[in-house]
């Protein structure tokens, strides 16, 4: 089973990928974390991206590809993955559906969380970040200030130095027109769902739930 989880920053992607990744026994694979991995196993390729992204630079819609495809030819893989921040541009989601194809990949779920420009402003401002496990959360979430609620790591939350309000408007203007693109693609070759993410989470999981098995029949 595959799915892919998209939609603009601050929709809760990764929360959700992370849920959903529990739910059906399958990893949940993020850019960044196939990025890490694969320069952390030192492949060719992964080591390639990191000598780009030390220098400030973009790694290619072509390396990332590459990279996706040793991923998802690991064994961890064999039973599918949720996909989180990937694709981003057109080019990946058409050069990742000849990839599924070529790994003959089935029961392929596409989830599109949606939230409105004032909130996702709102969740990004106030988001903090563990050091040490990397995850992320809003201000409400955190009960004991400076301490992980996942990890317990004490003093580890930081305050993400692209979550500013200018920042994160720039951020959205590239989602409008690197990402949206790719939405508006799968929702005219696949079949689409599309949740609204300004719910609790719990919602929000339980939404994707029943429309991916809605799917299924």
């Amino acid at each position: 089973m595959f799915v892919i989880v998209l939609g603009a920053p601050g929709v809760g992607k990764g929360t959700q990928a992370n849920l959903l990744s529990q739910a059906f026994t399958i990893p949940h694979i993020s850019t960044g974390d196939i990025l890490r991995d694969a320069y952390k196993n030192q492949t060719q390729l992964g080591i390639e991206a990191h000598r780009l992204i030390s220098k400030g630079n973009f790694v290619p819609d072509e390396l990332v590809i590459g990279i996706i495809k040793e991923t998802l030819l690991e064994d961890r893989c064999t039973n599918g993955v949720v996909l989180d921040g990937f694709p981003r541009t057109l080019p990946q989601a058409k050069t990742l559906d000849a990839l599924f194809i070529e790994l003959n990949t089935k029961d392929l779920f596409l989830v599109n969380l949606t939230v409105g420009d004032e909130e996702i402003i709102r969740r990004l401002t106030s988001r903090r970040t563990c050091h040490d496990c990397h995850s992320v959360f809003s201000l409400i979430e955190i009960e004991d200030d400076g301490k992980c609620p996942i990890c317990g790591g004490e003093n580890s939350l930081f305050h993400r130095s692209d979550d500013t309000e200018e920042v994160i408007k720039k951020r959205m203007g590239i989602f409008e027109n690197q990402t949206l693109p790719v939405i508006n693609y799968y929702d005219e070759t696949r079949t689409l769902i599309t949740v609204d993410g300004a719910q609790t989470i719990a919602n929000v999981y339980q939404d994707i739930i029943t429309k991916i098995n809605a799917t299924k029949l």
